[in-house]
């Protein structure tokens, strides 16, 4: 099945994000998470504790800003991050030296056992300039694994893909770059002609080895 270069653009460019996303700043995991909210609700039995109101989570460079938020937790380890809002907003820094990405949806969905993130509903990513929007952006973080598109059974919903100009040029030229080092290589496969010209320098070096045994 051919896919539409809009999907595959989205897919590639929505995967980098996400990847970057990934590998946030050294150090967040291990920090503690920090909550504002104007209310909280938490139940044992079901393991779940539920904030309203203005609802701001912070975990080194990850930021997360909804109107509720829901943290499925076993003991005190929290396994699923709910976000909900219009939009709720998700930003981290992946690195010292890289810009901030910001992920948005109207429902942000952060499975940390299958470090999994699903933005469902007006999702977008955004960084240094590109953007990617759809209805659904899955992200499999171990696998790279990247989903833009509609929602299940939607086919009139289409996916939106800005890409700065400096950014696409870098792509091209370094598809280039790989096809030149690629065209330049050797075939390891392909057997020498005995009967070929030998380069200048080499041709040169033998006809004076064999002036020299002649002497």
């Amino acid at each position: 099945m051919c896919r539409s270069p809009s999907r595959l653009l989205a897919g590639v460019l929505a995967g980098l994000l996400w990847a970057n996303l990934a590998h946030a700043l050294p150090g967040d995991k291990e920090l503690p998470i920090r909550i504002e909210a104007d209310s909280a609700l938490r139940d044992e039995n079901k393991g779940i504790t539920q904030y309203e109101g203005n609802v701001k989570l912070d975990q080194g460079s990850l930021h997360i800003e909804a109107d509720r938020l829901i943290i499925q937790h076993q003991a005190d380890d929290a396994r699923k991050i709910e976000a909900y809002g219009r939009p709720a907003i998700m930003r981290q820094q992946p690195d010292v030296d890289k810009g901030v990405i910001t992920a948005r949806g109207l429902t942000i969905e952060y499975f940390r056992e299958e470090e999994r993130v699903l933005l469902t509903d007006e999702a977008s990513v955004e960084q240094d300039g590109s953007i990617a929007r759809g209805d659904v952006i899955d992200y499999d973080i171990p696998n790279k694994l990247i989903q833009v598109g509609p929602k299940q059974g939607d086919n009139g919903s289409r996916v939106h893909v800005i890409i700065p100009a400096q950014t696409a040029q870098q792509v091209q030229d370094n598809q280039k770059q790989d096809k030149q080092a690629q065209d330049a290589a050797p075939d390891p496969n392909q057997v020498a002609d005995p009967n070929a010209p030998l380069p200048a320098a080499q041709a040169q070096a033998e006809a004076a080895d064999g002036a020299t045994e002649g002497q």
